[in-house]
């Protein structure tokens, strides 16, 4: 199944200290595959895409997701997206924002699984003006089937 997640107004966008103070600390986010996180993007940037596959196969006539970018168990599957300060090669995470798959209709996760493209669209700051973390729910993200 492959998912693309967009991300748009990165806090390191917007004026004032707190993203004076991402774009100083060098502050990135990305995906969290396994324990790393990979892909990147500065907090300044204009937006952010994530595209990479999860598998999906048929347990007891539900739709369960699985692979590295999946965490959680059945039943309670969601995808991270990762805060921290670049230093180097070093990424020191502080903050994660938590897409959970049971927040997906039903019937876009398995046209999602049939073939098609899971889209999830969200605004990467939070409504202090720093990164957005903890669960994100609808209509904070948007999902779609392209």
């Amino acid at each position: 199944m492959h998912i693309r997640i967009e991300g748009s107004d990165l806090p390191g966008q917007r004026p004032g200290a707190e993203a004076d103070a991402l774009r100083r600390g060098n502050v990135h986010v990305g995906v969290q595959r396994r324990a790393e996180v990979i892909d990147r993007v500065p907090a300044g940037a204009a937006g952010a895409t994530w595209d990479f596959e999860v598998t999906s196969r048929e347990v007891d006539g539900l739709l369960d997701v699985g692979g590295p970018f999946v965490h959680g168990r059945p039943g309670a599957r969601f995808l991270y997206l990762s805060w921290g300060a670049v230093d180097g090669e070093t990424f020191a995470m502080f903050r994660r924002a938590k897409l959970l798959f049971g927040d997906i209709p039903a019937e876009m996760l398995r046209g999602a699984h049939d073939g098609g493209v899971l889209v999830g669209r969200l605004g990467l700051t939070d409504d202090r003006g720093g990164p957005r973390c903890a669960r994100v729910r609808p209509p904070d993200i948007v999902w779609q089937l392209t």
